[in-house]
C-alpha cells in the first residue's frame, strides 16, 4: 500500500476502505507518511468529501492512535456531553451536577480555553485548591462514590487528531465537515462514555456560522457515535449571542451557581435542562424526554443538584465555601460600563468579537502557554430583542490590565447592534438530532 495511491484515489473521488484509512492515520502518526503527503490527502478530502463509512473509519483510527479509556470499573451507564465551543458556555458546570444528582455517572475529560472559547478546566480552577490532574484510579473511584468527576485531558488521548489538526490549521483544511466531525468524535470515543450528548453551536460565536451547517455537522457526529456503538444525540443551539450573561472564568462559575439555584438566564436554563434530559434518557434514567426534563428541573428546585456541585468541588480539593458565597470570588479591579449611544432594540451581536474582547481583558489565552486572569471578563446586560434607551448599560467589562480598556470598550460597543425596528426574542434550542433523524 502506498500513500501516493491513497491520495490519487481520494482526488478522483473514490471511497477508501478501512484498511487504507488506518494505513494513512497510523503512518502519519508514526512519521512514515510525510506532512506534505498528508496535506495533499487532507485537501483532497476537503474537495471531494467522505462517505459516512469513511468518516467513521477515520474517527476510529484516530481514537485508537492513543489511549482508549476503559470506564468499565465505573458502575452503570456513563454519560458525557461535549460542546463545539462558544462564548459564555458554562453548561458542563450545571448539567454534570444535575445528571449526577439523579444517579447517572458523569465521567468527563475537559480542556482549557483557547482563543475566544472558554475551557471548563479553567473555570473550575477558579475554586482555590481545585485539582484537575487525577489518576485513572482516583477518577474512577470518585465517579463511583459521588457520580461526577471532571479531569483534564490526558496527553495521549487521540494523538493522531492533535497531529492532523496542527497540519489542517496551516493548510486551510479546517473547514471540512468529515474532518471536523472525526476530530471531535475521536476524542469523545477515546474518553469511553456509553452515552454521548453533543451541544453543537450555530451562529456568529460558533465555528459553524449557519444553522444548516451546524445540523449537518451534528448529523455526521451522531452517525459516527451510533456507528461506533455509543448512544449518541446532538442538540443544536444558538450562539448568535453569548449564552447567559457572564463571559469569563469566575464570572461564569458565579452564573452557573445561580443557575443551580434556578436563577439562571432563560437561554442558559433551557440549554442545561435540554442537555441533561438527553443524557438521562440515553442512560435509561428516564423513559422519555418529558419525564427527564421534569427530573432535571426537580433536581434544581429541591437543591440536590447544587449539593452535588458542592460535593464535587470538595472531592477534587476545592473550597466549596466559594460556591455557597460567591462574593468570595475576586472581581478584577478595573470596571468599565459600555453604554448604548442610541435608543432602540438590540438586533444583532458579533458574538465571536465579544469573545475576543474577553480575551483582550485577560480572560482568555491566545496560545496554550498564555496565562489567564480568572477574575477578568464581561457581564452582558442585554439580549437580542431587548429595548434600550440611550445611555443604558449594554455590558460591564472587568480587567486588571489598564492597557486594553479603551480598545475593549470600543470593540464591545461595535459588537452590539441596535435597530429602531422591533426584534423578536430568539429560541435557544434550534434542533435535536438522533440517529437517522433530522
Amino acid at each position: 500500500m502506498r500513500m501516493y495511491d491513497c491520495i490519487l484515489a481520494k482526488k478522483a473521488g473514490r471511497e477508501l476502505n478501512r484498511e487504507e484509512i488506518e494505513y494513512i492515520v497510523d503512518g502519519f502518526t508514526d512519521g512514515s507518511i510525510t506532512d506534505y503527503q498528508m496535506s495533499a490527502f487532507l485537501m483532497a478530502v476537503c474537495l471531494k468529501g467522505m462517505t459516512g463509512e469513511e468518516t467513521l473509519a477515520l474517527t476510529m483510527a484516530m481514537a485508537k492512535s492513543g489511549d482508549m479509556l476503559d470506564l468499565s470499573p465505573i458502575v452503570g451507564k456513563k454519560a458525557d456531553k461535549h460542546s463545539t465551543g462558544g462564548v459564555g458556555d458554562k453548561t458542563t458546570l450545571i448539567v454534570g451536577p444535575i445528571v449526577a444528582a439523579l444517579g447517572v455517572p458523569v465521567a468527563k475529560m475537559s480542556g482549557r480555553g483557547l482563543g475566544h472559547t472558554g475551557g471548563t478546566i479553567d473555570k473550575l480552577e477558579s475554586f482555590p485548591g481545585f485539582v484537575t490532574e487525577l489518576s485513572e484510579q482516583d477518577f474512577f473511584m470518585q465517579v463511583n462514590r459521588i457520580k461526577l468527576a471532571v479531569m483534564s485531558q490526558t496527553a495521549n488521548l487521540a494523538p493522531a487528531d492533535k497531529k492532523i489538526y496542527a497540519l489542517r490549521d496551516v493548510t486551510a483544511t479546517v473547514d471540512s465537515i468529515p474532518l471536523i466531525a472525526s476530530s471531535i468524535m475521536s476524542k469523545k470515543l477515546a474518553a469511553g462514555a456509553d452515552v454521548i450528548v453533543l451541544d453543537v453551536k450555530a451562529g456568529s460565536g460558533a465555528f459553524m456560522k449557519t444553522e444548516e451547517d451546524a445540523i449537518l455537522l451534528a448529523k455526521t457526529m451522531v452517525e459516527i457515535g451510533n456507528g461506533a456503538g455509543r448512544k449518541t444525540c446532538a442538540v443544536v443551539t444558538d450562539m448568535s449571542q453569548p449564552l447567559g450573561y457572564n463571559v469569563g472564568n469566575s464570572l461564569e462559575v458565579e452564573e452557573a451557581i445561580a443557575a443551580l439555584h434556578g436563577a439562571g438566564a432563560q437561554d442558559l436554563m433551557d440549554a442545561s435542562f435540554t442537555l441533561a434530559a438527553q443524557m438521562l434518557v440515553g442512560a435509561g434514567r428516564a423513559g422519555d424526554l418529558k419525564e427527564a426534563y421534569g427530573l432535571a428541573q426537580q433536581a434544581v428546585a429541591d437543591g440536590s443538584a447544587f449539593e452535588k456541585f458542592c460535593e464535587f468541588i470538595r472531592a477534587q480539593g476545592g473550597d466549596d465555601g466559594y460556591a455557597k458565597g460567591t462574593k468570595k470570588f475576586p472581581r478584577a479591579g478595573i470596571e468599565t460600563k459600555v453604554r448604548a449611544e442610541r435608543a432602540g432594540y438590540v438586533c444583532r451581536m458579533q458574538t465571536e468579537e465579544i469573545g475576543m474582547v474577553s480575551l483582550l481583558l485577560g480572560a482568555g489565552r491566545q496560545t496554550k502557554e498564555s496565562k489567564i486572569d480568572l477574575s477578568a471578563g464581561i457581564i452582558m446586560r442585554v439580549k437580542i430583542g431587548d429595548y434600550v434607551e440611550e445611555g443604558d448599560v449594554l455590558a460591564t467589562l472587568y480587567t486588571n490590565d489598564p492597557s486594553g480598556v479603551e480598545e475593549a470598550g470600543r470593540r464591545m460597543l461595535a459588537a452590539v447592534e441596535i435597530s429602531g425596528e422591533t426584534v423578536e426574542k430568539m429560541s435557544h434550542v434550534l434542533a435535536v438530532i438522533h440517529g437517522g433523524e433530522g
